[in-house]
Formats: structure tokens, sequence, C-alpha cells
């Protein structure tokens, strides 16, 4: 009934309204609906935050299908070129997309084997496995923290049955290293002997890795003229780091750790050398010397006292002893001719004996330390007194010589070595310890976007408080005006018009004889007079004939 009442009454209040005022309050309505729409439609927008960023065409693609799969919404930055998605569903999506295999990024590796056609040629066949092993190559080093992207090129060449015509392969490797990120000797020579392992026959010399700038990587630790690489300098800080820890350990107990400094400096021979020295013995006794080889020769020559041979001066002469060589120093001859007429006899040894030789290959090793050299500065005594004044009293000078001994032992001092130990006592300029303050609670990233959702609800809240409070409450009110209004009219509007009706029939009752041409001059007097209840009569006149 209350809804059937109110209908009619807020017709009747339009009604009340002329063009203008009807016309601005339905656009004041439909302001208020687009407002309250947008403010709902703001409201519900998620905050994007970045999925992937600088993506290629074939990973872009695949992942767009994926979400529009997942029903994710998506859209890209401006300018960026990032993938942007909602901030709750970022860890989702990234872990559901990991699981696809997604992003692949642009380098192809082994799949590129499966989608081989039939009837490839050789010449293919072997092209496509040469990039599919170029693309998982380049994959396993950009597992590397510094590296970014990678690139290889690998230049195999066609086998041959002459052993003169081979030849090696080689590759070529381009890296892109994050920002501020560097490769230092170990990894590099770790990424050329992954690249040479992974090819056969592929030496790593013939391995060339180059940085984004064009600089050479692989040769940088030949190209040091001299100097130390990363892991030699890492070596000689470890060793000045373990004797300054050394030191403090044993003088912290003594005057307190924090009243002792100590910084060592070790000069460390990375030198690899190699000796070999031969010696030999004088000659000994040959009693003593050891055998090595022995040879005896005898012979007899017997006959008759004539001549005998060819006629002539060298045929009736005996023949010369022969000399048997002489291999070694430590060795006799023994002859023994005997010419007697017809009868000759020859009789010969030869001895050899072992000489005492000594080989000695020796190989120095590598990162001795070749001298060392400690500075020591140590803080003065704090004494406090009975009034609780706090003094600095120097160390005494057999404080002093205690100490430089420790530190002596303590290093393993070695004069011959050249080793240098400076113990200073000194007090020490402590400066006072700054507090940083702490981060405000209102700067931490998590409370401002705390604080951002909350304003956004009370903007949305005091919005939507103006319009029912500032808009739609007075609208009914001046409704609920207006109806008051035209129902006060209507009910003066009868009255008037009972009134009139009395008081017509008072006038028709005691004027009964006036003519017609002064009741229209009584009306036309009431009209200008009393134009309400004349409109009041004239209204009544038309609800009546209805």
């Amino acid at each position: 009934m209350a809804e059937q009442n109110l209908t009619p009454a807020l017709m009747q209040s339009l009604a009340g309204f002329n063009g203008k005022q009807s016309m601005g309050l339905f656009v004041a309505a439909a302001a208020m609906a687009a407002l309250i729409f947008g403010m709902w439609t703001w409201g519900k927008t998620p905050d994007y935050r970045v999925l992937y960023g600088n993506l290629s065409d074939r990973d872009g693609g695949a992942i767009i299908e994926s979400l529009q799969q997942m029903n994710v919404p998506y859209k890209f930055a401006e300018g960026g070129g990032a993938l942007l998605v909602p901030a709750d569903q970022v860890h989702e999506v990234r872990l559901r997309m990991a699981s696809q295999g997604l992003p692949k990024g642009s380098v192809v590796g082994f799949e590129l084997m499966e989608n081989q056609k039939f009837g490839t040629s050789q010449f293919l066949e072997q092209m496509n496995y040469q990039r599919a092993l170029e693309g998982e190559l380049a994959r396993s080093m950009q597992t590397l923290a510094s590296v970014q992207s990678a690139r290889v090129h690998l230049a195999i060449p066609k086998p041959s049955v002459f052993v003169k015509e081979q030849q090696q392969p080689g590759a070529s490797v381009v890296l892109t290293l994050h920002p501020g990120r560097t490769l230092d000797g170990s990894q590099i020579s770790g990424i050329v002997h992954l690249i040479s392992s992974s090819v056969p026959n592929m030496p790593a010399k013939n391995v060339t890795v180059v940085d984004q700038t064009g600089a050479l990587l692989s040769a940088a630790k030949e190209g040091t003229n001299g100097q130390m690489d990363a892991t030699q300098i890492s070596y000689v800080r470890q060793i000045e780091q373990a004797y300054i820890s050394r030191i403090e350990a044993i003088i912290a107990p003594l005057i307190g750790a924090n009243n002792v400094r100590a910084q060592v400096t070790a000069d460390v021979d990375f030198a690899q050398t190699e000796q070999t020295a031969e010696s030999f013995k004088p000659n000994q006794d040959p009693k003593e010397s050891t055998l090595r080889s022995q040879q005896s020769t005898a012979s007899s020559n017997g006959g008759s006292q004539n001549a005998a041979g060819v006629p002539g001066a060298l045929s009736n002469q005996p023949p010369i002893p022969a000399t048997a060589p002489i291999v070694t120093p430590a060795s006799s001859v023994a002859v023994a001719t005997s010419s007697g007429g017809a009868n000759s006899s020859l009789k010969e040894s030869t001895v050899n004996y072992e000489v005492d030789r000594t080989i000695r290959h020796t190989k120095l090793p590598v990162g001795s330390i070749k001298r060392l050299s400690v500075a020591v500065v140590l803080n003065n005594r704090t004494l406090t007194d009975k009034n609780g004044k706090k003094s600095s009293k120097p160390l005494s000078e057999s404080e002093k010589t205690q100490i430089t001994a420790l530190v002596k032992d303590a290093m393993g001092f070695n004069v011959s070595r050249g080793d240098s130990l400076n113990v200073l006592n000194s007090a020490f300029n402590v400066e006072k310890e700054t507090i940083v303050p702490e981060e405000p609670f209102w700067k931490q990233p998590e409370v401002i976007s705390l604080a951002k959702d909350i304003l956004k609800y009370l903007l949305i809240t005091g919005i939507g408080l103006y319009l029912i409070f500032g808009v739609i409450h007075p609208a009914f009110r001046s409704f609920s005006n207006a109806s008051a209004r035209s129902a006060a009219s209507k009910n003066e509007n009868a009255a008037l018009m009972k009134e009139q009706e009395r008081n017509a029939a008072k006038s028709s009752m005691q004027q009964s004889n006036i003519s017609y041409e002064d009741s229209v001059e009584n009306a036309k007097k009431i009209a200008r007079g009393e134009p309400k209840i004349v409109a009041s009569v004239v209204q009544g006149w038309v609800n009546s004939n209805e």
C-alpha cells in the first residue's frame, strides 16, 4: 500500500516541476548512476605487476595463449614491452608457466630434432644437429648467475679418412652479462672446458669467448703479462687473513679484542719451477767397482821356420799385434807377444766398469711464501679510578716485548726469508657509534601499499555517502516537499471551491432578481480580485466533467 501511495505522489511531484527542472533532475540522476558505476569499476580494477619482460615473439605468443586458456587478464606496459598480470596472480602464473616450460627463450635445443621430416638430406640433418647442440650449450651457459644470454657458434669440419687432412673443431661464444656482473678466471675456464667437452676432438685452445663489448675473455689468463689472476689473488688474501686471525687471536686475551689491529702482506711465489741435475762420482778403486763387461782373447801361431805365403817383405814378417778399443777410462788391456822364430802367441783382455751417476728431477711447489710483512697496532690500556673516571695508559716496554715475541711465534718469523714485523702502541681514535635511525613505520613498503588500499576504499565510501546524503536525500526531500505542497494546494482549492459554492448559493437566494448582465459583471470583479478562486472553480468544473 505504501508503494502504491508513493508512486502517485511521486508522479504528482514530478508533474509539479517545469521542463527545465525535470531535465536537470534526470541529468543529475544519470550523472550519479555513471559516477557510482565508475567508482565501482575503479574499485574492482586489480593492481597489475610485471610477469615477464623482454620476451621474444615466440615466447610472447605462447604465454598469451596460455593466459587466455587460464582466463587470466593481461596487458602490456607502454614503452617497456613487459607483460603485466594482476598482482595477486603473478607468482601462481609464473609457477604454472614454468610447469609448461615457458618461457623457452629464443634459443632452440634438441627439440629441433623432434620435427624432422621424412626424406631430409644428410646435410640438413647435420645442420639441425649442430643448431640443436649450439642451443643446448647456450642454455647451459645461461644458467650461470652472471650470464644474461649466450650465443654459441660451432665450426665442425667434415671428417676425412686421411690423417693429414683432419681438422680440429672450434667454437666461438658471445656472452651478454648482467649489468655490473663480471666473470672471473675460473668461470671462464669452466665455460671453455664445458664447450670443449661437449664436442668430440675439440681442444680447449680452440674455444674463443667474448662478452657483449667485444672484450676477449678466453685469453685473459694468457694475456695478463705476468699479473696474478683472480684465483691467485684470492689465495693470497686467504693466507693474509689467516695470519691476521692468528695474530689477533693470541693478542686479544691480553689487551682486549677491540684493542688490537693487525695487517699482513704476503709475498707469494707462483712460479712453476722444475730442476733436473745429473752428477758423477769420482773414479774409485777397481776392486770396489761394479764390473760391467769383460772380454779376453788368446791366439797362437806355430809352423815351420821357412817363410810362407806370397814372396815379399810383408809375408816374411810377423803380424803387428791388434789393439783393443777402450770403451771407458776404467779398463785394462794386457797384450803378450813372443817371437821365437817360427812360433808366436797373442793374449788381450778388456774390462769395463760401471760409472756412478745420479739424476735428480725436482719440481718446486707453487704458491710458497717468499716474505711476510706484518704490522700490529696496540691500543693503550684503559684504567678506571675510584671515582669511575677513565684514563688511557701506554703499554710498558716489557709488555711490548712480550707481545712482539708472541707475534713472531704466531707468524713464523724467519729472518733468512726477509720477514719484517712492526709493533706500535698508540691510543685508538675511536669514533662514536652512529645509530642509524630505523625506517619510520609509515615509510615501509607494505604499510604504504595498505594505506593506498585503505585510501581507495575510503574515497569510494566518501563519494558514496556524498551521493546518498548530498544528492539522493535532498532530491527525495524536494519530492516530498513538492508532494506536500501539491496536497496543500489541492485542499486549499477544494476549500475555496466550497466557499465559493456557498457564497454563490447565498447570492442566488438573496439576489434571485439580479439580471444576467449584473451576474456577469460580478463574476468579472471576482475574477479580477480573487483569481485563485476562479481557477479552483474552473478546475472543479473540469474534474466534474471528467
